[in-house]
């Protein structure tokens, strides 16, 4: 009664994928290990699988696709369009126009900048810095004479129709006509779509009686407008290639002119001939309906605000049931990075907020890295796959096997002790080899899982089902004509069937680990010496094996082998890697 209740707590214990939990943590942990190598510190674990299932990602544009090293390159003061990229061009700039513009333009520029400790200098009354939803930054200072004048920059289109006035071409400030106008704004189109960012300097004076109030938002006089270059980062083009062919929408939300935005996601791959742009006011103004038809489309949007952000990731959650990760920097971006399925926070632009709010934070501040991520999310969800393909085998074939021994025999052909190795074999072992797969580019040749993917595909239960068949046979064969293959008689003869039934089974799991390592591919053997987990794990697991046949018979219930007996167990487990390939070849349906 005893012995019938050890096997039955046994079958049961094989029967429970205890180990699950353990490869899942394995993996992710893993994961988390070699991302830290790769730029990206994971906050929360399951942000390591999650990223892997990422339909569509909400980038920032400056300083994640671009290197957040601004230079200006052309400039249109006093109505005159000039390159100002060097040095010695800048100088030339200051011939060219008169002094006083020039005054002007140097004291715009030094009180909205720290340049080389200039602002400590200016005595500054008033400032307030720039924020996203104003899109410009003032300074009021005050002039030597005793003056107070008020300075402003920011996103050329605003700041120029704060403007009445603008300073011509010999240095006199005039009434800011419909031609000068007209002549402003194809300036500002102009050097956007050479992908240059654009912001249009000002100043207007003030008189006392200002301090309580905000710094004045019209009648400004315009001093010019600036392009600065902010150039693409290395390999941000071959990023969203990777992520485009791996299924995944990339889109680019940025606060720059819409110009500037498109022009950038061209030069990444980002803006397609059928994709959208658009601006945030614009599409604050949609209604539901409008919504989802422009959202699928939609690429680029410019001059957006977080609320605009948070709203798109919302949507795209929502109403379209996609994974969506989000990058973010600022304060403001927190909402966002929280609504979405996985944030993405900058590490080194990143303030403390955003980094709070984020479950993976970006060390490089780069897209591709972004990129590096998804591809290490979806190994570590295949890498799961793989293991539950490989215990569920184990456990469908140990359970048939000694279940049904038990009911027609009233023996189970494999011991408690043996079966509680097998199960460390597949849960402690298998886990280890097969959570520690490293990834590689095919993983980003296919379509994301999605949200409503199924975890156990069509290919796996194929692969199972297949596999667990096989050794099936195996343990049927061996049992009922295992004796007379062997030629075994006497006393000693069940054991010793047993024994070779339990070696046979033993390796028919190591091989099918092996197989186990590509789901769909014959060739598993590629790469696997490189895995040196996975190779100490199969040797481990061989060593052990041979000591508890040959040394551990007492503990065990084993009997040694002879050469021949070890032959064939060691054939019948091999055997199944070319079944295993067989079975590959039948077609199934992807989900």
């Amino acid at each position: 009664m005893l012995e019938y209740f050890a096997i039955a707590v046994t079958i049961v214990v094989v029967a429970v994928p205890e180990g699950l939990p353990l490869a899942v943590t394995l993996s992710l942990a893993f994961a988390m290990k070699k991302m830290m190598n790769d730029k990206a510190l994971v906050r929360h674990l399951a942000a390591c699988e999650t990223m892997g299932s990422a339909t569509s990602i909400c980038s920032d544009k400056t300083g994640t696709l671009t290197t957040n090293h601004m230079t200006v390159v052309k400039a249109c003061i006093c109505g005159n369009i000039t390159e100002v990229g060097t040095p010695e061009k800048a100088l030339s700039l200051c011939s060219q126009i008169p002094e006083t513009a020039v005054k002007t333009l140097l004291q715009s520029i030094f009180t909205n900048t720290d340049f080389n400790g200039q602002r400590k200098k200016a005595k500054i009354i008033k400032l307030e810095p720039f924020n996203s939803v104003k899109k410009r930054m003032g300074v009021i200072v005050q002039l030597p004479g005793g003056a107070y004048r008020a300075c402003s920059k920011g996103a050329s289109e605003i700041v120029l129709a704060s403007c009445d006035k603008f300073i011509d071409s010999k240095g006199s400030v005039v009434p800011l006509d419909e031609a000068a106008v007209k002549h402003l704004n194809n300036t500002i189109e102009s050097f956007a779509s050479e992908a240059l960012r654009t912001l249009c300097l000002a100043y207007r004076e003030v008189e006392n009686g200002f301090l309580d109030e905000p710094i004045p938002v019209e009648g400004y006089t315009c001093i010019g407008i600036v392009g600065i270059k902010d150039p693409v980062r290395p390999g941000v083009k071959e990023s969203v290639a990777t992520c485009r062919s791996a299924g995944i929408t990339v889109r680019m939300v940025t606060g720059d002119n819409i110009n500037t935005a498109k022009a950038i996601a061209r030069e990444c791959g980002i803006l397609t001939d059928g994709g959208l742009a658009i601006e945030g006011p614009e599409f604050r103004e949609k209604s539901l309906e409008e919504l989802n038809e422009l959202i699928p489309k939609i690429q680029v949007m410019a001059r957006s605000s977080p609320l605009d952000k948070h709203t798109l990731v919302k949507h795209l959650r929502m109403l379209f049931g996609e994974v969506v990760a989000v990058t973010g920097d600022g304060t403001n971006d927190a909402p966002a990075l929280h609504e979405a399925d996985i944030g993405l926070a900058m590490g080194i632009a990143g303030t403390e907020v955003a980094k709070e709010s984020a479950d993976i934070i970006i060390l490089d501040d780069n897209f591709s890295t972004i990129a590096t991520v998804a591809k290490w999310g979806r190994s570590v969800y295949i890498n799961i796959q793989k293991f539950v393909q490989f215990q569920l085998t184990v456990n469908v074939v140990a359970l048939i096997v000694n279940f049904s021994s038990a009911c027609f025999t009233g023996n189970a052909p494999l011991t408690a002790v043996q079966l509680l190795w097998v199960n460390m074999i597949m849960d402690t072992l298998g886990a280890l080899a097969l959570a520690t797969e490293p990834p590689n580019d095919e993983l980003m040749k296919r379509a994301p899982v999605g949200r409503t993917g199924k975890f156990i595909s069509n290919t796996m239960w194929r692969n199972i089902l297949g596999q667990s068949f096989y050794q099936f046979i195996v343990m049927w064969y061996l049992q009922t004509q295992g004796k007379e293959l062997f030629r075994l008689e006497g006393s000693a003869a069940d054991l010793t069937l047993n024994t070779i039934m339990f070696n046979s089974f033993v390796f028919c799991q190591v091989f099918n680990e092996i197989s186990s390592r590509e789901m769909e591919k014959i060739d598993v053997f590629k790469g696997m010496l490189q895995n040196y987990v996975f190779v100490g794990v199969l040797t481990s697991t061989v060593i052990f094996q041979v000591i508890i046949v040959q040394f551990l018979g007492d503990f065990a219930n084993t009997v040694p082998l002879s050469g021949s007996e070890w032959f064939v167990s060691i054939f019948f487990g091999f055997l199944g890697m070319p079944i295993a390939a067989a079975v590959k070849l039948i077609p199934v349906g992807a989900s």
